[in-house]
């Protein structure tokens, strides 16, 4: 390869993180420019552009580095968009049907979002013939990525709406919040169950092997102690350095005024907590991913070997 041909390849790999600051700018022009003129038809470009902008650099850098012929670009747009929607769409039914108040009701939410997503990342590749774990991974964050980028959508508008006078800051915080954390939810528990599921369904069908079930009972787990960390982080302030008044409070349901070294308390614990339930899932991937070795080093040496990065 030529050093002419080295240059534009690197370019080439480079495209999403050129995407990402692109969009960055255009999504902070877009909120001076509401700011300024307060028309409210640029609010949903604002809520897409913000809602969208860390998934769909996802989805470039998936296709510089990991379409071929089974994983292609087509495929992987479906599980964004398709599979996304499908997501959204199905649990948002399951959850108002099913769900109930109760002391489990995270772990149903994280149940049910990720029974969802798996039965969308099942139905989007079932014409798949060769399944690699890898490739499970891939397809399954981008299956998570359309989740989280349509929930994203919701969640903004809904968070400009229920401030009075419709609020720009609520909408901009709630983007900003669940881009940067959107790597580490949904499509980092979409992208280990799906390199999972991947890894034991050969013969162009799908296992639902032990390893299967314990992978999706253990994502959905991660998942609704993240969702859960804001109350755990109080209940945990409370029950570590509360008083006797303010136990009693809390005991018949209600919340105590906190006092300033139990606020920061509350924002160590929640903070502490969501970056465990990180690290977690970012060492099961990585177990996951590297898993794929083996995988890779018996495959069949007629298949070229797959890019990776």
């Amino acid at each position: 390869m030529t050093t002419a041909q080295s240059s534009v390849r690197a370019r080439a790999r480079g495209g999403w993180l050129r995407i990402l600051v692109t969009g960055f700018v255009l999504w902070v022009a877009a909120i001076v420019a509401t700011l300024l003129t307060a028309n409210p038809r640029l609010v949903p470009t604002l809520v897409l552009l913000g809602s969208f902008l860390v998934p769909v650099s996802f989805v470039a850098w998936a296709f510089e580095h990991w379409r071929d012929e089974h994983v292609t670009t087509e495929l992987v747009v479906r599980a964004f968009v398709v599979g996304g929607l499908l997501g959204v769409l199905g649990s948002a039914v399951l959850e108002t049907y099913l769900l109930r108040p109760s002391l489990l009701l995270f772990l149903e939410v994280g149940l049910i979002e990720e029974g969802v997503k798996l039965a969308a990342l099942v139905l989007i590749t079932r014409r798949l013939t060769r399944r690699h774990t890898r490739d499970g991974i891939v397809l399954g964050a981008a299956v998570g990525f359309g989740f989280a980028a349509f929930e994203t959508a919701g969640y903004a508008f809904t968070a400009m709406l229920a401030v009075r006078g419709l609020s720009l800051s609520a909408l901009v915080e709630t983007e900003l919040l669940r881009s940067v954390l959107a790597p580490l939810g949904h499509a980092l528990w979409t992208a280990v169950l799906g390199g999972v599921l991947f890894r034991v369904s050969r013969g162009g069908r799908f296992r639902f092997t032990p390893a299967v079930v314990a992978t999706y009972l253990w994502v959905s787990l991660l998942h609704a102690l993240w969702d859960s960390m804001h109350n755990l982080a109080v209940v945990l302030t409370y029950l570590l350095t509360g008083t006797p008044w303010q136990l009693h409070l809390f005991q018949r349901g209600y919340l105590p005024q906190p006092t300033l070294e139990q606020v920061r308390l509350f924002t160590l614990l929640s903070i502490g907590g969501l970056g465990v339930v990180s690290v977690l899932g970012i060492i099961t991937l990585w177990g996951c991913w590297h898993s794929a070795r083996t995988e890779t080093a018996s495959a069949d040496p007629d298949v070229p070997q797959r890019f990776s990065p």
